[in-house]
Order: structure tokens, then sequence, then C-alpha cells
């Protein structure tokens, strides 16, 4: 199914690409554009760092204020907040391995271990950028762009399926 695009015309769209079957399922293509693929320089890294970061900023408040149990539905089907929660950070670990980082403790972290790991991610994507590597097959940008854009879905799913505000 084609579904027609009329861009925002402050909006400049970069470049269109065919997903894969991860973009019809999940919204997201793990496929790599020709843009993720581009160098970037230590402002446009910044820049995506500090997106990334405001995405994890935007989570945690969700993951703060929404209701533990969360509603039924086809968005993730049964889970409840600390099902998200923990299925989010799990699913970072993975990427996190790209660039060398590890999550050797049982458990979710604490908040002051999830601020740690976080600087650590960070700052392991910058060491990878400063020596010129990609994120083992990943480009770095698509690392920072994929963590991000699940960071934020699953915000959104805690958003929709939050109780406390779905019985108003």
């Amino acid at each position: 199914m084609e579904i027609a695009f009329e861009p925002d015309p402050e909006i400049t769209v970069i470049e269109q690409y065919p997903g894969v079957g991860s973009t019809d399922f999940w919204g997201i293509s793990f496929a790599f554009s020709h843009f993720d693929q581009q160098d970037m320089t230590q402002e446009e890294l910044d820049r995506e760092l500090t997106l990334m970061r405001a995405c994890w900023t935007f989570f945690d408040n969700a993951r703060s204020r929404v209701s533990a149990e969360m509603a039924r539905g086809p968005r993730g089907g049964g889970r409840n907040r600390d099902q998200i929660v923990r299925h989010t950070f799990v699913s970072e670990l993975d990427m996190a391995k790209k660039v060398g980082v590890r999550w050797t403790q049982d458990g979710h972290p604490s908040e002051t271990e999830l601020t740690e790991y976080r600087d650590a991610y960070c700052a392991a994507i910058k060491a990878y950028h400063a020596e010129g590597k990609t994120a083992r097959k990943w480009p770095l940008r698509y690392l920072i762009r994929h963590t991000a854009f699940h960071t934020l879905d699953h915000a959104w799913e805690m958003e929709d399926k939050d109780l406390a505000t779905s019985q108003r």
C-alpha cells in the first residue's frame, strides 16, 4: 500500500528510500539511508547526541507520570509500564554493544547508574566518531537515530496506553 505524503513546507525531505519488513511492522527501517552513511562533522554529532539525550529525557518523563498498568491492545500486547521500560533498556543495550558499551549489573539501573550508562554510551559514540569507526555494520548516525526513535516510540506507547489519562 502506498501512502501519499505531502511534506510540510517548513520541512525539507533529504531522502526517500524503500524500507524493509521492519518498516511496515515497527515503523522504522533496518536499512541504512545514504544520509546515514555520510560522515558527520563534530557539530552534527553533537546535535545528534543532544537530540538522543532529549529523547531519553522525554522517555523518563513519560515513565515517571504514566500508570504502572497499561491499557491492553495491539501496541506491545499486554506489557505494563515496567516491562516496556525494561524492553527499551535491554534493546538499547544490544545497540550499545556495537560501540563497546556493556552493562554488567543485574536488573534495571538506578537513576545514577542510568545517567552513567547513558554518558558512557555517548562517550563511546564520540570515540568511535573520532576514530572514523562504524558501530559494527551500523553507521553512527543510524545508531543514534535508531536509539532515539526506539526510545520515543516506547515513550509514546506508554502515553497511548496510560490508564490514568485514558479514563478521564
